[in-house]
């Protein structure tokens, strides 16, 4: 299997710097490119066309979700992670609705980031807890301004209808949570495919394609 090609954006040199050293200590990783501005990282994503993006958020002369707008655009294959310590809600509705695979806190254990990386690499989104109980938090106040949830959308009374299994009931709750698919097949020690296929049946039932989709409509279910 090829090697996992990164470039690291974010305008701190010992962050960039730290990341690289990390993520090239992984047999499957190479840090391609390394940029300190949202404009670097479209510049060298175009040009190197990574497998993923670390993208941080605030950086000069272009900011990060500006770039993940064009990256997405032009090299529409690349991953994309928001890497951040900020939490607003904002930042985090305008990642998702602009192509983002997902979020990574800068305090994130190594081991786990490597993880999600790798799971990044396989489609999964990388949602981590405090930011899915952000995503809840900005869903349940848009609902109470706009006096209910958006039309087309599953409303409660039929999320209420759906009959989940014992097992899909127990998936939501670690879902909600910001768990991984591994790391819920490790908490239900179950096999990942096995997980997967839970998911993908409760997926179904919520009438969602991913798992930020899935996060907002079960917090009104479970």
């Amino acid at each position: 299997m090829d090697n996992i090609r990164l470039i690291i954006a974010d305008d701190q040199m010992l962050t960039r710097e730290g990341l690289r050293t990390i993520l090239e200590l992984e047999e499957d990783m190479e840090v391609v490119g390394l940029a300190k501005n949202g404009l670097e990282a479209c510049e060298l994503a175009e040009s190197l066309r990574p497998d993923v993006v670390l993208m941080d958020i605030q950086m000069p002369h272009m900011d990060g979700i500006t770039a993940l707008k064009r990256i997405k655009r032009s090299c529409p294959s690349t991953f994309v992670l928001i890497l951040t310590t900020f939490m607003e809600d904002e930042y985090i509705v305008e990642g998702m609705t602009n192509g983002a695979s997902g979020y990574i806190l800068k305090d994130i254990d190594g081991d786990k980031m490597i993880a999600s990386i790798r799971d990044t690499m396989v489609g999964q989104f990388i949602l981590p807890a405090a930011v899915a109980a952000k995503l809840v938090e900005h869903v349940t106040r848009m609902k109470t301004e706009l006096g209910g949830g958006p039309r087309g959308r599953l409303s409660t009374g039929k999320l209420k209808r759906i009959k989940l299994t014992e097992r899909e009931r127990e998936i939501a709750q670690l879902m909600l949570r910001g768990l991984s698919n591994r790391e819920i097949a490790e908490e239900l020690q179950v096999a990942e495919g096995t997980a997967r296929n839970y998911i993908s049946n409760l997926y179904g039932k919520l009438e969602v394609s991913d798992r930020a989709q899935a996060i907002v409509r079960l917090h009104a279910f479970v």
